[in-house]
């Protein structure tokens, strides 16, 4: 059947309909250009439908639902085991669990510890890492120059890619543009679909290996269609590093200093990997178990990170200091500067969320040992770009806001700076634009990402299906010709 007689069997069940008195609306355009974002008063009507439809609070007391899968102290439900990494913030003493500077593991490595060798010996780390969560030891300096090379062969585009499912599909939103290339790549895969561990192991590779290249390409091609921006593509170099690379492609002149790259490096190795209850490891994971792609799989981790109380954390850190910057006179006084935080706190400055953003964490109380990490060298990037007061102004907050979230509300834990405290100040200060913050996030956990993918893939696990309780009372099925609304 063709779509002109499609048209017409539709104009005359139309006509048929108008001829008994029934309103129709005939869903073809007839050559109208149709307004696809609008809200209409219609779709407001229907919305109210839905939204009667919220559970109570106290129903998923009632049911002893763990909302969100944490108890009501903020520990997460156990929903599976893992070696890829692991979280502590508590230790007993004397049979009572206490709070304690936060650790974070790789493959049982001490987080601390991996950045301190590579530091030590003035060398990237990220590809170091990398290699550590998806194989689970450390590489010898042999394993480790084989596959920082295996990576670069990976560091390539299929041809006409970049023109075709980047620049002429630029999108104001970095992370569905992202997930838009992602999904790309699968059909320039002829064994796509194999989940067999050799060939998700090379699609995770060669994820790992483009990641910075299409967040740079995808971000490149809305400035210059979105905002006027002049357009540039580099290619990557295969003798550097991720973090090199992509300071370089996104740079006109390419350069870049050490301390830049380093720092970048550090980043990406801090946000490489989580624990497995985070939301988008989770997502992965949950994907996976249904047999699906890898590149299904990972854009479903994008759409996770995408999302504000995921990945986005910094750029609400960022907004927040702005407001605080341009209504706190002398940053160099506390008492100041608290008093705005006790405005924030009291929903009475920036957006009035009540939330002071980049303090706090689900796990982490008396410190996150990635803030901790990070921290010192954020303190040199800004000796380097002549922002110290600045970075002043984020070591105040820092230390007052913890004080000043413990007086005014009632905590089942301590507080403390998180990483995204810290880490859109640096990529700001490494002329990073905002609409990279979480692609940048998405560059770095893609390592954790396909460590999570292949353990739930070599486990050989059962579909991951939870339980949700029906609630809803039970109700009689009306005829058609029965149901009468209110007017």
């Amino acid at each position: 059947m063709t779509l002109e007689s499609d048209m017409t069997a539709a104009r005359k069940s139309s006509a048929s309909a108008e001829e008994h008195g029934q309103k129709v609306v005939l869903l073809f355009s007839m050559g109208e250009k149709i307004n696809y974002s609008e809200m209409t008063p219609e779709i407001a009507r229907l919305s109210e439908k839905c939204e009667r439809w919220r559970i109570p609070d106290d129903m998923y007391t009632q049911y002893k639902v763990n909302r969100g899968l944490r108890d009501l102290s903020g520990n997460g439900v156990l929903t599976g085991l893992t070696n890829i990494s692991n979280i502590t913030a508590k230790k007993i003493i004397d049979g009572v669990e206490v709070p304690m500077d936060g650790k974070l593991y790789y493959r049982g490595i001490d987080v601390e510890e991996l950045v301190g060798g590579f530091i030590d010996e003035r060398r990237f780390g990220f590809e170091e890492t990398a290699y550590l969560l998806l194989f689970g030891e450390l590489p010898d300096a042999a394993e480790l120059g084989d596959f920082s090379r295996l990576l670069a062969g990976y560091r390539d585009l299929p041809a006409a890619f970049t023109r075709d499912a980047i620049m002429k599909a630029a999108s104001r939103d970095m992370m569905n543009a992202l997930a838009r290339c992602v999904l790309t790549l699968y059909y320039y895969d002829d064994n796509a679909d194999d989940v067999s561990i050799p060939n998700t192991l090379r699609q995770c590779l060669r994820l790992i290996a483009v990641m910075p290249m299409l967040a740079v390409y995808c971000y490149n091609a809305y400035d210059h269609y979105g905002r006027g921006g002049s357009l540039f593509i580099h290619l990557p170099n295969p003798e550097l590093s991720a973090a090199e690379n992509l300071l370089s492609l996104l740079r006109r002149d390419k350069k870049f200093t050490q301390l830049e790259a380093r720092v970048l490096d550090l980043a990406l190795v801090l946000h490489a990997e989580h624990g497995g209850g985070n939301n988008s490891a989770f997502t992965v994971r949950v994907v996976s178990s249904s047999g699906t792609d890898t590149y299904s799989a990972v854009a479903a981790a994008l759409g996770s990170l995408k999302g504000p109380r995921h990945g986005g954390a910094n750029n609400r850190v960022m907004a927040m200091m702005d407001d605080l910057k341009a209504n706190v006179s002398d940053w160099t006084d506390d008492d100041c500067v608290s008093g705005y935080l006790k405005r924030l706190l009291h929903r009475e400055a920036f957006d009035r969320s009540g939330l002071i953003y980049g303090i706090g964490h689900a796990i982490y109380s008396l410190s996150d040992p990635r803030a901790r990490i990070f921290e010192s060298f954020v303190e040199q990037l800004s000796a380097e770009k002549g922002r110290r007061d600045e970075y002043a102004l984020y070591a105040s907050v820092a230390h007052l806001a913890p004080e000043l979230i413990a007086r005014e509300r009632k905590m089942y834990k301590g507080v403390s700076a998180n990483i995204d405290f810290y880490s859109g100040f640096v990529y700001e200060m490494l002329g990073l634009p905002r609409e990279l913050f979480t692609p940048l996030f998405a560059v770095a956990r893609i390592a954790g990402w396909s460590a999570h993918r292949i353990e739930e893939l070599v486990g050989d696990g059962r579909i991951i299906r939870p339980a949700y309780k029906g609630v809803t009372d039970m109700a009689s099925y009306v005829p058609l010709d029965r149901r009468q609304r209110g007017v």
